[in-house]
């Protein structure tokens, strides 16, 4: 989810009905499409991440045990772990404006991955590692041993996220955002390259090629951008700038809410997986979630990345009803292609010869699709209205929406827990549908009113 925020969120001001616009220059869709398409490719490059990681895995030796500690365990903690850095890029494209500000946001990235590496490291190393995989998540033994591993080779990950998005940050602020689409394809090729090896090799354990590949990844990302991003530093990025200089205290007002909605954001996958390992077929559940979530996560990245758009377009003439009309045929399309897979042979296809699954966790997979089958239209719907809100600087009601989410997943998988009867896969499921509905709901409700005063213009 990307979010953006001011310092100080405020009303919007009244506009007055502005003149009857030329058709001509009323934003069309074609227009919306442009824009569109370049971050949804970029999108839809680290959504194959999770697939490609997945398939491979799947081909090599104990594919459920180690699906499982990736799925359940690894991933989301390293997740978790990373997510109050993650709104760097959101922030380092906003106060990133010259040499002062600059400086001030690397002191933070360095002292707030260092300190989240350190965590990283403590649950890893330390008996920590019992009382959150094996105590708080409730992790089948089996599976806590590869995790454990899978976790050590994911050390450079916060480093290399925190750098890679405080440099993009800066890249897209002076016009180099191709550089960032550039750098996703080299991540994505690093990745792929490592699973071949890994995959030609055969007798490298599987949590060790796909966390390998994973941390490769991103660490040749961030050194890519490191280099790309030198010639704006020397050449683009002024010493000083107009406007009050950025301290300490304003950024952490700009930046703590951001944080606090992606760690909420992030804390469904641990608890979703800890859910699961107190459910009937823990193991199975764990091994297929990462390969479900990895099929919804690329259809639902196409609405991900619209809400950048939204809030680039929204104050165009004649932008609202274009950007509902392309929400509508977006919402529709992403969901009813993944009906289609989940209705025919293509499911079959995709769990048990693309991403390599026994056949009864092929079938457990396809079942639990079903579940999932709103999930791409609730994302595009959701940047839509989040988009209005981000564009109104209303972002506190991001937030709430997250929180929300948030416990309305926490309530499903309880109630799954204390029923003890259904698979844990598809209360996993449920619980994130229902969230991200419950999510969207709320999106809505509290973008009525900047919907309102925009449909109000006579130039909507």
């Amino acid at each position: 989810m990307s979010v953006r925020a001011t310092e100080n969120p405020q009303s919007p001001p009244t506009h007055p009905a502005a003149p009857a616009v030329p058709d001509r220059d009323r934003l069309t869709l074609r227009r919306v499409f442009a824009t569109w398409w370049p971050l949804a490719a970029s999108w839809l490059m680290m959504g194959f991440e999770l697939p490609a990681v997945s398939a491979t895995m799947a081909r090599l030796a104990d594919p459920e045990i180690n699906l499982a500690a990736y799925g359940g365990v690894v991933f989301p903690l390293a997740l978790l772990i990373e997510a109050p850095i993650i709104m760097l890029l959101a922030a380092s494209t906003a106060l990133s404006r010259d040499r002062a500000s600059y400086l001030l946001l690397r002191r933070f990235m360095i002292l707030a991955s260092g300190a989240l590496t350190l965590v990283h490291v403590a649950v890893t190393v330390t008996p920590l590692y019992d009382l959150v995989v094996g105590g708080m998540m409730g992790a089948p033994e089996e599976i806590r041993a590869p995790a454990r591993l899978g976790l050590l080779i994911m050390t450079p990950w916060t480093p290399s996220i925190a750098y890679r998005r405080f440099q993009q940050g800066v890249l897209i602020r002076f016009g180099r955002s191709r550089v960032v689409g550039i750098g996703t394809v080299i991540r994505l090729a690093t990745n792929l390259g490592v699973l071949g090896v890994g995959g030609a090799i055969g007798s490298v354990p599987a949590i060790v090629v796909g966390t390998s590949a994973v941390a490769a990844g991103v660490v040749v990302e961030a050194i890519f951008v490191g280099l790309a991003v030198r010639p704006v530093l020397r050449g683009e990025l002024p010493v000083t700038s107009a406007g009050e200089p950025l301290t300490t205290r304003r950024f952490l007002r700009f930046y703590v809410p951001l944080a606090l909605t992606s760690v909420l954001a992030l804390c469904t996958l641990p608890i979703g997986s800890a859910a699961m390992s107190r459910m009937p077929r823990p193991i199975d559940s764990l091994a297929v979630w990462p390969v479900v979530n990895g099929l919804t996560f690329t259809l639902r990245s196409l609405g991900f990345a619209y809400n950048e758009v939204v809030v680039a377009l929204l104050g165009e003439r004649g932008s609202f009803r274009t950007l509902v009309r392309f929400t509508l045929l977006l919402a529709g399309a992403t969901t009813t292609f993944l009906a289609i897979v989940a209705a025919t042979p293509l499911s079959g296809i995709w769990f048990a010869g693309v991403s390599g699954l026994s056949a009864p966790l092929a079938a457990l997979g396809s079942r639990g699709l079903w579940i999932a089958i709103v999930m791409p239209a609730a994302s595009v719907v959701q940047s839509w209205f989040q988009g209005v809100l981000v564009h109104a600087h209303r972002t506190r009601a991001v937030t709430e929406a997250v929180a929300l989410s948030l416990v309305t997943a926490g309530v499903v998988l309880l109630v799954g827990i204390g029923l003890g009867r259904t698979t844990g896969l598809y209360v996993g499921l449920a619980a994130a549908t229902l969230g991200t509905t419950v999510q969207g709901i709320w999106l809505w409700r509290r973008s009525r009113g900047e919907r309102r005063e925009i449909v109000a213009r006579a130039d909507a």
